[in-house]
């Protein structure tokens, strides 16, 4: 019987300090669930000298990783430099000394999950990843041991907290996204260079992990569409309000026929919609089950003490299947390794969506008769429109919402109709999910 679990920390910046003091503050509450204590020996950081508000036992700092990985006193490696090419050879190498390995690499795993999923299940060794989808909350856990039994049919994720913010502000406060995108940098809310969050990117990193997971798929990273909210203005947001709707970026995925479509681009959603409710910083990922139904978890995506909470969760788990000779228990990548298949992503020009439309257009006679007339000859039925004034001469905008559309089909007549003279700038396309009226 093991006296104890020992825990070997790579990476002691905002989130390796929360994990830290999760394990010293929370030592005796953790030995209790796991049944022995579960030691932090050993923290690797380039920068041992900053104050972390942390008292640390001595001796425990070092800059040197290769006393983490090894020491044969540690039996779990938490690797949390973030990055690519540093932060596989870590994993890497604590696999292969037969360490057990919990990260909060999203970036990583999007882009290199399969080899090391591959490499844990190869070596027999638990990998734990639940922060690197929605910080404190156990989506992760959900999908591969809670919602196991299901067909997930469908994700609808705000796996983001930074454009969530954003979006959030300018809903209720009706002001630009630069505006609120200052606000939040000088709040601590955004990134100085904020592109990875706004652009899309970094839930598309999260959604590509939970893909993977929740159908058996490689995943691909380039075969997401990824789409950010840069281009949403109060006016759209407005106009959303008018029809009942509230946007957000989307993580959405879909199992359709055997095949799965995985997007990232801000959607209007019902603003009666659980998903729609929330707020700031939050996140919230919306799973849909063939047994179970809806399911929603809530929580907060990011920050030093909630991702904390979710690495600790992962040590916690490995702990306890080490004491009961139990790894390997739930396979690293939620399916069993030899029964991963690769399905087909479907590309986006084949999605089938409701659309909005806003037209900016010189209002002169006959512009509806030939905006209408191009979404039909595409096939593309107009479900609702709005036209607020008249200024002859000026320009306006003229605002659609169709019916369900394939992808292709709607960017085609828009490639057409933004040819017009009418047309006094490129016309902005915002998906809604949601049902058909």
């Amino acid at each position: 019987m093991r006296s104890r679990i020992g825990v070997g920390l790579i990476g002691f910046g905002t989130v390796g300090t929360g994990v830290a003091k999760v394990l010293l503050e929370n030592a005796a509450l953790i030995r209790r669930r796991v049944g022995v204590p579960v030691e932090l020996l050993r923290i690797a950081d380039l920068d041992i000298t900053r104050d972390r508000g942390i008292a640390l036992p001595a001796g425990i700092l070092t800059t040197d990783a290769k006393q983490v990985l090894n020491d044969p006193a540690i039996d779990i490696v938490i690797e949390l430099i973030g990055g690519y090419d540093t932060a596989k050879r870590v994993i890497l190498e604590a696999i292969a000394a037969g360490k057990h390995v919990v990260t909060a690499n999203k970036a990583l795993l999007a882009l290199h999950g399969e080899d090391i999923f591959a490499a844990a299940a190869r070596k027999g060794v638990d990998l734990g990843f639940e922060a690197s989808v929605g910080g404190g909350i156990p989506v992760i856990r959900a999908l591969t041991e809670g919602l196991a039994a299901n067909t997930i049919d469908s994700i609808y994720g705000i796996i983001n907290g930074t454009s969530n913010y954003i979006l959030s502000r300018m809903t209720r406060e009706g002001q630009s996204f630069e505006a609120v995108l200052k606000d939040a940098q000088r709040a601590g809310y955004a990134e100085a260079d904020p592109t990875f969050d706004v652009a899309g990117v970094d839930s598309a990193h999260k959604l590509a992990i939970l893909v993977s997971l929740a159908y058996g798929t490689p995943v691909n990273f380039k075969d997401i569409y990824t789409e950010g909210i840069t281009h949403i203005t109060p006016t759209d947001i407005a106009y959303a309000k008018e029809f009942g709707c509230t946007i957000k970026l989307l993580g959405i995925a879909k199992l359709t026929n055997g095949e799965v479509e995985a997007r990232v681009h801000p959607t209007m959603v019902p603003s009666v919609s659980p998903i729609a409710q929330v707020d700031g910083v939050y996140n919230a990922i919306q799973l849909v089950g063939d047994a179970v139904g809806d399911v929603v978890l809530y929580g907060r995506g990011a920050g030093s003490m909630p991702t904390g909470s979710a690495v600790v969760s992962d040590v916690i788990a490995t702990g306890r299947n080490l004491l009961k000779g139990a790894v390997g228990r739930v396979p690293p990548a939620s399916f069993q390794q030899d029964q991963r298949r690769p399905l087909r992503m479907k590309p986006m020009e084949e999605i089938d969506s409701l659309y909005y439309l806003r037209f900016m257009v010189v209002d002169q006679p006959g512009v509806l008769a030939q905006i209408a007339g191009e979404l039909g000859r595409c096939g593309i039925s107009i479900s609702s429109m709005l036209q607020q004034g008249r200024r002859a001469g000026q320009t306006v905008p003229v605002v659609i919402k169709t019916h369900m559309a394939r992808e292709r089909d709607v960017q085609m007549a828009l490639r057409e109709i933004n040819r017009k003279a009418f047309i006094s700038e490129p016309t902005t396309l915002i998906r809604v999910e949601g049902k058909d009226e």
